[in-house]
């Protein structure tokens, strides 16, 4: 039993797979919030407001315009 515990040892384990799939599941969380609330602004603005479809397709492309702009990556700061 105390031979398992001494095979693990810290900061040694490739974790590249983990990191991957953390920033994939990050990003598809980010873009597809985005995407649900232009999608739900232009259905709101579309059928419960007299603006219509186009009101509410102008409103949502606004909306997708400064989410990406917000959201997209940044690049690292210089330390």
């Amino acid at each position: 039993m105390g031979e398992q515990a001494s095979d693990y040892h810290r900061g040694e384990m490739e974790i590249q797979e983990q990191v991957a799939t953390y920033n994939l599941f990050m990003g598809m969380t980010k873009w597809g919030s985005l995407a649900i609330a232009a999608a739900l602004l232009l259905f709101t603005v579309w059928f419960c407001t007299p603006g219509g479809f186009f009101a509410g397709l102008i409103s949502a492309v606004v909306l997708t315009v400064i989410g990406v702009v917000l959201l997209r990556d940044k690049p690292d700061a210089a330390h």
